[in-house]
């Protein structure tokens, strides 16, 4: 069983007993975190699909520990010029263990959304739709001018 959650605005996906690095989430270390933000749940290959998050589903992980990151240098330098300029940062980050991964009865799985919208499945993957062909416009020929000759 795995779900996708978002966190902190970036997207994960989780499985139950994982640890997992994310950044900073200002809480004590040993508490629970719940996150609601779940965008979909697999369990045993029954996919549960949200539009765009699932109602009711709910990811529940703990806090491990904080801690900062490995350092990342950022080095910049225009040959020839004489410019070089060295800047490093450190990020802050958190590690979470994921506990628990709930659904709720009341999720829709991917086939019922497809099957409200009037699209089957199996359906949709034999079918190939292809534009339909323009016809070209047959050019109509101008009348000539004929020109007359000038006596002199």
């Amino acid at each position: 069983m795995y779900a996708i959650v978002e966190i902190l605005g970036y997207q994960y996906k989780v499985e139950n007993k994982q640890s997992l690095f994310v950044n900073r989430i200002d809480q004590e270390v040993g508490s629970n975190i719940k996150f609601d933000k779940v965008l979909l749940i697999d369990n045993n290959n029954k996919i549960s699909l949200g539009n765009p998050i699932l109602s009711g589903a709910s990811v529940t992980a703990k806090v491990i520990k904080h801690f900062k990151g490995d350092k990342v240098i950022v080095f910049k330098k225009k040959r020839r010029k004489g410019y070089k300029v060295k800047n490093g940062h450190r990020q802050y980050l958190t590690e979470i263990s994921i506990n628990k991964i709930s659904t709720s009865d009341s999720s829709k799985t991917k086939n019922e959304i497809l099957n409200k919208a009037g699209i089957d499945d199996k359906a949709t993957a034999a079918k190939k739709t292809t534009a339909a062909k323009k016809t070209t416009a047959t050019k109509k020929t101008t009348a000539t001018k004929k020109t007359t000759a000038k006596n002199k």
